[in-house]
């Protein structure tokens, strides 16, 4: 809602801090009463507000910055907020009641909100000053790992909670050596007990990463710069970053200078009042009743309480019982509660080391004060409402380890409906955004229909996914029959439940390299598949590991078993590449002489600008291949799901209307992209004015040169449903053109579903998305670019040459005939 701009006398409410506690709490007031105050917000970042507990999906690829923005520019905007973005404030007059930024701006307030998060703590080692020495807090931190990441080299991480394995994980998927150095002799000590520990480091290193526990830093060593991490018991570990992960601290420097109470956080009371009456905090900073928190649940506590007490209903914080689960997908684990036990203490345990799975329960005075879940965290909430309410287990004491479902008397066959029916409307459904079970059905009742209806009011599932299954049980029990139990996105195919994106977010994170390996660990209904998964499976593995995934020739289509088009006739049409239309005398001599040798029926010159034999026999085709090869001809992908044509006009060279070289540049392009699989076919078209006469504008990738350079389109589509292309953006040189199209090439290969065209998925992620991921992000376009290029070195190979004996050498004169034309951005 837009407040009113004529409310001069409305107080001024200052929140110092923009990240998710000061702007939770704002949220918080506008739903109670939207023109309370007029609102100022500092942030010391330059961004909007984001989700800071997604930057480990941010870090990993899971996620873009778009994903994890929590209010955007429009948000501020609507409210009548004004946003101070990368000013922090610096100091507090109290007696003024005023807060002066950096860049000296002035602020005068009513009540002042300190908001100021936690700094991350640096243990005191010589080097820890060097460059390469990152914390992980903030977007500027995950930036400088990407960079780093991008250069390549080993990463050592020290501290093996809950970020540092987070780090670990994102930069053990950006292609880094990641070796994690942690003092205890447990990882995530304060969550986890010995035995989940040993499951979640045995886990780890199985995913590359090295392990060190009881392990001390002694120095971080290096000339000018980090080289290597040196233990106290001497053992050297080169390295070029060390991210710092071994605490917070409560960012108190601005409150104590201005004379507010400190002790380990900024003092409040049960409504958010600091030992001054017309200052607040909230987050990290503060102390509630002896306790700092850096888990986010009890944010959105003190949130709620602060925006009660300032619209007249105070109710009052008391303090907060956490929970904890791990950001590493492919790892289920939940932590909650008191597990250290101790005398009148019972320790319930399930282990189940085929399944990998560990449950341990401690039970005091027959209520659940602790509970650590490895493998299986289906039940997790309810633990932790069992635990929060302190409910007499008593009577389900002998069903409780075995869940919810056996507990509420249902035994194996119990309807899992009725456990999620069961929890109390104020059980926690979604940790990452603060939402519990009533709002939730609050978000349908008021006309939610589905997952990412909910998402979009609630936010529920919104941000890791965790709870996505309790949120479509809630769907289910809400809406009734109303409610299908489809998800926007549909599951792949018959033989799983899972959607397409789910299946390569597992193929990733468990490093999946097989088709087989995919189906046992997703549990496939059809133990062979089907004609539809299959295909898309082999896509998704070379896609996920050009280098290392395991070819299966049975799941591709005809067309692409045999480098060749089948025809209605049962003979094949053979379609050699010709570099942007481009041919010579040779090369038609060649197509001539094999057209009369093999008996082609027609010869046709195709929309790409290419020319096409039909009616070639299946027994001949490695033969005509050979032929073809030994003219320096490679295959023209025809048949597959990979880049076709790159279609040209002759540009500038010869036409008088040319603006640039169209015809090397679209040249430049194909030898950059030809044999890059895709989950479709792929076109390109350059032309070289914008008269279009190499309709760009209907290709998947099309460039206009102008005079000032190069405009980029997208999404085109000349078939069946005709859709034109829509501007991405201009560039000004031909490197910028190949590093654009390589990395909208990548995003599209990562990202669209097998069998989408770019038209339909562009479509479906929006412009914005695709604007902000290439053109927005500097450094993501680069790491796209940077992917294709490493796909291609593994990738980009010549069906017919490797089979037809006796062709490879051919093949290699004739790409080091054409390489002037296929350097970009330096690189061959």
């Amino acid at each position: 809602m837009q407040q009113d701009i004529d409310t001069p006398h409305r107080p001024h409410l200052v929140v110092v801090g923009n990240g998710m506690a000061g702007c939770r709490a704002v949220e918080e007031i506008l739903a109670r009463d939207a023109h309370k105050f007029r609102i100022t917000i500092f942030g010391a970042e330059p961004r909007v507000n984001y989700n800071r507990i997604m930057l480990s999906p941010l870090l990993a690829g899971e996620k873009s910055f778009a994903d994890i923005v929590i209010n955007d520019e429009a948000w501020y905007a609507d409210n009548g907020i004004t946003l101070i973005a990368g000013d922090p404030v610096v100091s507090i007059d109290r007696t003024a009641q005023a807060v002066t930024s950096k860049s000296g701006r002035t602020e005068y307030y009513d009540r002042l909100l300190l908001a100021t998060g936690s700094d991350p703590f640096i243990i005191p080692v010589p080097g820890r000053d060097l460059p390469g020495v990152i914390s992980f807090r903030d977007m500027d931190d995950v930036g400088a790992m990407l960079e780093a990441a991008d250069r390549g080299g080993d990463a050592v991480v020290i501290g093996g909670g809950l970020l540092g394995l987070e780090a670990a994980h994102g930069l053990t998927l950006r292609g880094m050596k990641v070796t994690v150095i942690h003092l205890m002799p447990t990882l995530m000590e304060r969550q986890l007990d010995e035995a989940a520990g040993w499951l979640l480091k045995t886990e780890l290193e199985r995913r590359g990463q090295t392990i060190l526990t009881q392990a001390d830093t002694a120095e971080i060593y290096g000339d000018g710069k980090v080289e290597g991490v040196r233990l106290k018991d001497g053992r050297d570990i080169p390295c070029s970053i060390v991210v710092m992960a071994v605490g917070i601290r409560p960012s108190t420097a601005l409150a104590r200078e201005a004379g507010l109470e400190v002790e380990r956080g900024i003092l409040v009371d049960d409504h958010m009042m600091t030992s001054d009456p017309a200052v607040l905090a909230v987050g990290e900073c503060v102390q509630h009743r002896g306790q700092v928190y850096g888990l986010v649940a009890p944010l959105w506590d003190m949130c709620r309480a602060l925006a009660d007490s300032q619209t007249g209903n105070p109710t009052g914080y008391t303090g907060s019982v956490t929970s904890t689960k791990l950001k590493v997908s492919g790892i289920d684990l939940f932590s909650a509660g008191d597990f250290s036990g101790g005398e009148g203490c019972e320790d319930i345990v399930l282990r189940d080391a085929t399944r990998g799975v560990y449950k341990r329960v401690v039970v005091r005075d027959d209520r659940v004060i602790g509970a650590v879940l490895y493998g299986d965290t289906a039940d997790g909430s309810w633990y932790f409402d069992l635990l929060r309410k302190e409910e007499d287990i008593s009577s389900i004491r002998e069903a409780l380890i075995f869940g919810q479902a056996f507990a509420s008397g249902g035994g194996a066959l119990a309807d899992p409906k009725a456990a999620v029916a069961a929890l109390s409307d104020d059980a926690e459904i979604c940790g990452c955004n603060g939402v519990s079970k009533a709002k939730v059905v609050a978000c349908i009742a008021g006309g939610a229909q589905d997952l990412d209806a909910v998402r979009a009011g609630c936010k529920a599932s919104a941000s890791c996914g965790q709870c996505t299954g309790l949120v479509e049980t809630l769907l289910a029990l809400t809406l009734g029959e109303a409610f299908d139990g489809s998800r926007a996105v549909k599951p792949m195919c018959k033989c799983t439940s899972f959607t397409h994106e789910e299946v390569r977010a597992a193929i990733r994170d468990k490093a999946l390299k097989e088709i087989p390996a995919v189906m046992q660990a997703l549990s496939w209904s059809t133990p062979d598949g089907c004609a539809s998964c299959r295909p898309a499976l082999n896509y998704y593995l070379l896609c996920a590991w050009p280098a290392e995934h395991r070819e299966d020739p049975q799941s591709r289509f005809v067309n692409e078993r045999m480098h060749a088009n089948i025809q209605k006739d049962g003979t094949y049409s053979v379609v050699p590449r010709m570099w942007g239309g481009v041919t010579t005398p040779d090369e038609l001599r060649a197509i001539a002489d094999a057209a009369e040798k093999y008996g082609a029926r027609m010869v046709k010159v195709t929309g790409g600008q290419r020319l096409d034999l039909f009616g070639i026999r299946k027994e001949d085709l490695p033969d005509i291949w050979a032929d073809l090869n030994a003219a320096g001809m490679v295959s023209g992908h025809a048949y597959g799901k990979a880049l076709r044509t790159v279609k040209t006009c002759v540009g500038s060279e010869w036409c008088r209307f040319g603006t640039q070289d169209s015809t090397g540049l679209g040249i430049r392009i194909e030898q950059m992209t030809w044999g890059s699989w895709m989950p479709h076919k792929f076109k390109i078209a350059v032309s070289g004015c914008p008269r279009n006469c190499a309709e760009a504008t209907i290709k998947d990738f099309g460039v206009i040169c102008v005079d000032s350079g190069y405009e980029l389109h997208i999404g085109g589509n000349g078939g069946i449903h005709l859709r034109g292309t829509d501007l991405l953006c201009k560039v000004a040189t031909e490197a910028e053109a190949l590093d654009y199209c390589a990395a909208f090439i990548q995003l599209y290969r990562e990202e669209a579903r097998y069998l989408d065209r770019t038209a339909p998925w562009v479509e479906r992620v929006g412009l914005d998305y695709v604007r902000q991921r290439i053109v927005e992000d500097a450094e993501g376009r680069k790491e796209l670019r940077a992917r294709f290029l490493h796909a291609q070195a593994y990738l980009q190979k010549d069906p017919w040459a490797e089979r037809a004996a006796g062709a490879e050498s051919h093949l290699h004169r004739h790409i080091a005939e054409i390489r002037p034309f296929a350097v970009v951005g330096g690189a061959a």
